[in-house]
């Protein structure tokens, strides 16, 4: 079907003003100096008493209003906001607004290769690969697990920008000791694998990580750790430049470039040093102490090295059991998880995507949504929204709620498309999302038609003043899934967001 002309809306950000949770980290041990200097930094709480509005409409000055505030604080100890489709969703503008409410915000996995886009309270844009986006709450410190490889340059060339733009940094970053270094060379790895496929390639990022997730997997990876040992730090690096050689004829290594890098990675340690620390101790102290953390998610379920569009996937874990593996935290003290979803479809490079809209329709959805890639500025590809991979997601991570973003963008469509089912060439019915590509290439999706609501909603905030078909379109997804929606954006902004 033809999509109508479409319009991205934007949105003025509303800023208002409101208490401040109280209350951040108090580690024993090694940790007690660092958090004890960053609780002496922050700010007193201060209390704001408001205009004769009714409390109902009293808005924090991330616009979270009293019904999203009681939403939020009902989250669980140990919080977790995950992707449901290929990426993209905007997992970091709610992470950003949730991280208010939390003591720390974790990253488990992934590494440059996830962007997140999150606007500040007077509408600056930031794009983080790296840091988590808890980042532009003063009052949150910021985790980066064992399971992220870590690109040092790219680190400290987003802190850098953070700091210019007047976002402390120092000592609200923490980098575990025990994740992967990420090194330019595999960035180049990268390339020359993508190019070695040529057709069939995986439409990577480019950006190393999975050549860095290989050097992790076949051990002769370095870690954040092996920066304190500079007497033995050459030989290893040695070890896995010369192993990079040897399988790659276009990848030129020789002693100049060993001692380069060598010389470069002395000043990162110098640099990083007061950034590391034992994560799993951390984490697990924390937890004990009854602080509250936020685990945030890179890339999505799809894009799962197990359960993904294998083999168009990344090369980590971004679904729950990620969330253990890559913080060293128990299964038993994950609560509720959060997923992202689009209120369509989306997903970057190649692979499977069965409710793609080809042609104009396609291009037109792109540019209403503004998808283009955070990290690597290629344009998505453009779709109606999959229930039924969706659902897959949600069985496979149990989430508590959803959080459906970029409903705005269809707000000029006569009618929106569901991807209800997938059925075999004979009419049979498909029972889940299939491993088999070649299934996939062959399935026919059946769409449910809904009406649109062919007016702006980018300035609505309560759920109950979204039009009636707008509101039918929310209400037939928590159906068909059987998870609630309990956020809904209609806008880049952090007050962009309707508390359900």
């Amino acid at each position: 079907m033809n999509i109508s002309t479409l319009r991205l809306d934007s949105n003025p950000i509303t800023t208002a003003t409101a208490t401040h949770r109280n209350g951040i980290l108090g580690c024993n041990g090694t940790y007690s100096c660092r958090f004890n200097q960053f609780q002496q930094r922050k700010k007193t709480p201060s209390v704001i008493v408001c205009s004769t509005k009714p409390l109902a409409s009293v808005v924090d000055h991330q616009g979270v209003n009293e019904s999203g505030l009681s939403r939020i604080e009902s989250l669980s100890q140990v919080s977790g906001v995950l992707g449901c489709q290929w990426g993209d969703e905007g997992k970091g503008k709610l992470v950003d607004i949730l991280a208010k409410h939390f003591d720390i915000v974790a990253r488990c996995q992934g590494g440059a290769n996830a962007g997140h886009t999150i606007y500040n309270s007077e509408g600056k844009k930031f794009a983080l690969h790296l840091v988590p986006s808890g980042i532009l709450n003063e009052e949150t410190l910021c985790v980066i697990g064992s399971g992220v490889v870590v690109h040092l340059p790219g680190l400290f060339k987003e802190i850098d920008g953070l700091e210019a733009n007047g976002v402390s940094c120092q000592g609200r970053i923490l980098v575990s000791d025990r994740a992967h270094l990420l090194f330019d060379f595999h960035q180049e790895i990268d390339r020359l694998r993508e190019a070695e496929l040529a057709k069939s390639f995986i439409g990577t990022t480019k950006r190393g990580i999975g050549p860095c997730y290989s050097s992790k997997v076949i051990r002769n990876g370095l870690r954040v750790s092996d920066l304190r040992h500079m007497d033995i730090f050459p030989q290893k690096l040695d070890l896995l430049l010369s192993d990079a050689a040897a399988r790659f004829p276009g990848f030129k290594y020789g002693p100049d470039m060993l001692r380069e890098e060598v010389e470069r990675y002395k000043k990162f340690a110098e640099r990083l040093e007061p950034f590391v620390a034992d994560t799993v101790h951390f984490m697990n102290d924390a937890i004990s102490q009854k602080k509250k953390i936020l685990v945030e998610g890179g890339q999505a379920t799809m894009l799962d090295i197990d359960f993904g569009t294998y083999p168009f996937v990344t090369s980590s874990s971004p679904s729950a059991g990620g969330i253990c593996t890559g913080l060293g935290i128990a299964p038993r003290v994950v609560g509720d998880l959060v997923g992202v979803v689009k209120a369509y479809t989306t997903r970057v490079g190649s692979g499977p995507f069965p409710t793609e809209i080809m042609g104009k329709g396609g291009d037109l959805l792109r540019f209403a949504g503004q998808e283009f890639g955070t990290t690597t500025g290629r344009p998505r590809r453009c779709g109606w929204l999959d229930i039924v991979a969706l659902r897959f997601c949600c069985q496979i991570n149990g989430f508590a709620s959803l959080n459906l973003t970029k409903l705005d963008v269809l707000s000029d469509l006569p009618e929106i498309q569901l991807g209800v089912t997938y059925r075999h060439p004979d009419g049979s019915a498909l029972n889940s999302f299939p491993s088999d590509l070649r299934l996939l290439e062959q399935i026919k999706v059946e769409y449910e038609v809904l009406p649109g609501w062919k007016s702006d909603i980018s300035s609505i905030r309560k759920y109950t003043d979204l039009p009636k078909a707008a509101r039918e379109y929310v209400e037939r997804i928590e159906e068909l899934i059987g998870v609630p929606i309990h956020y809904i954006g209609i806008g880049p902004g952090r007050d962009a967001l309707i508390y359900k």
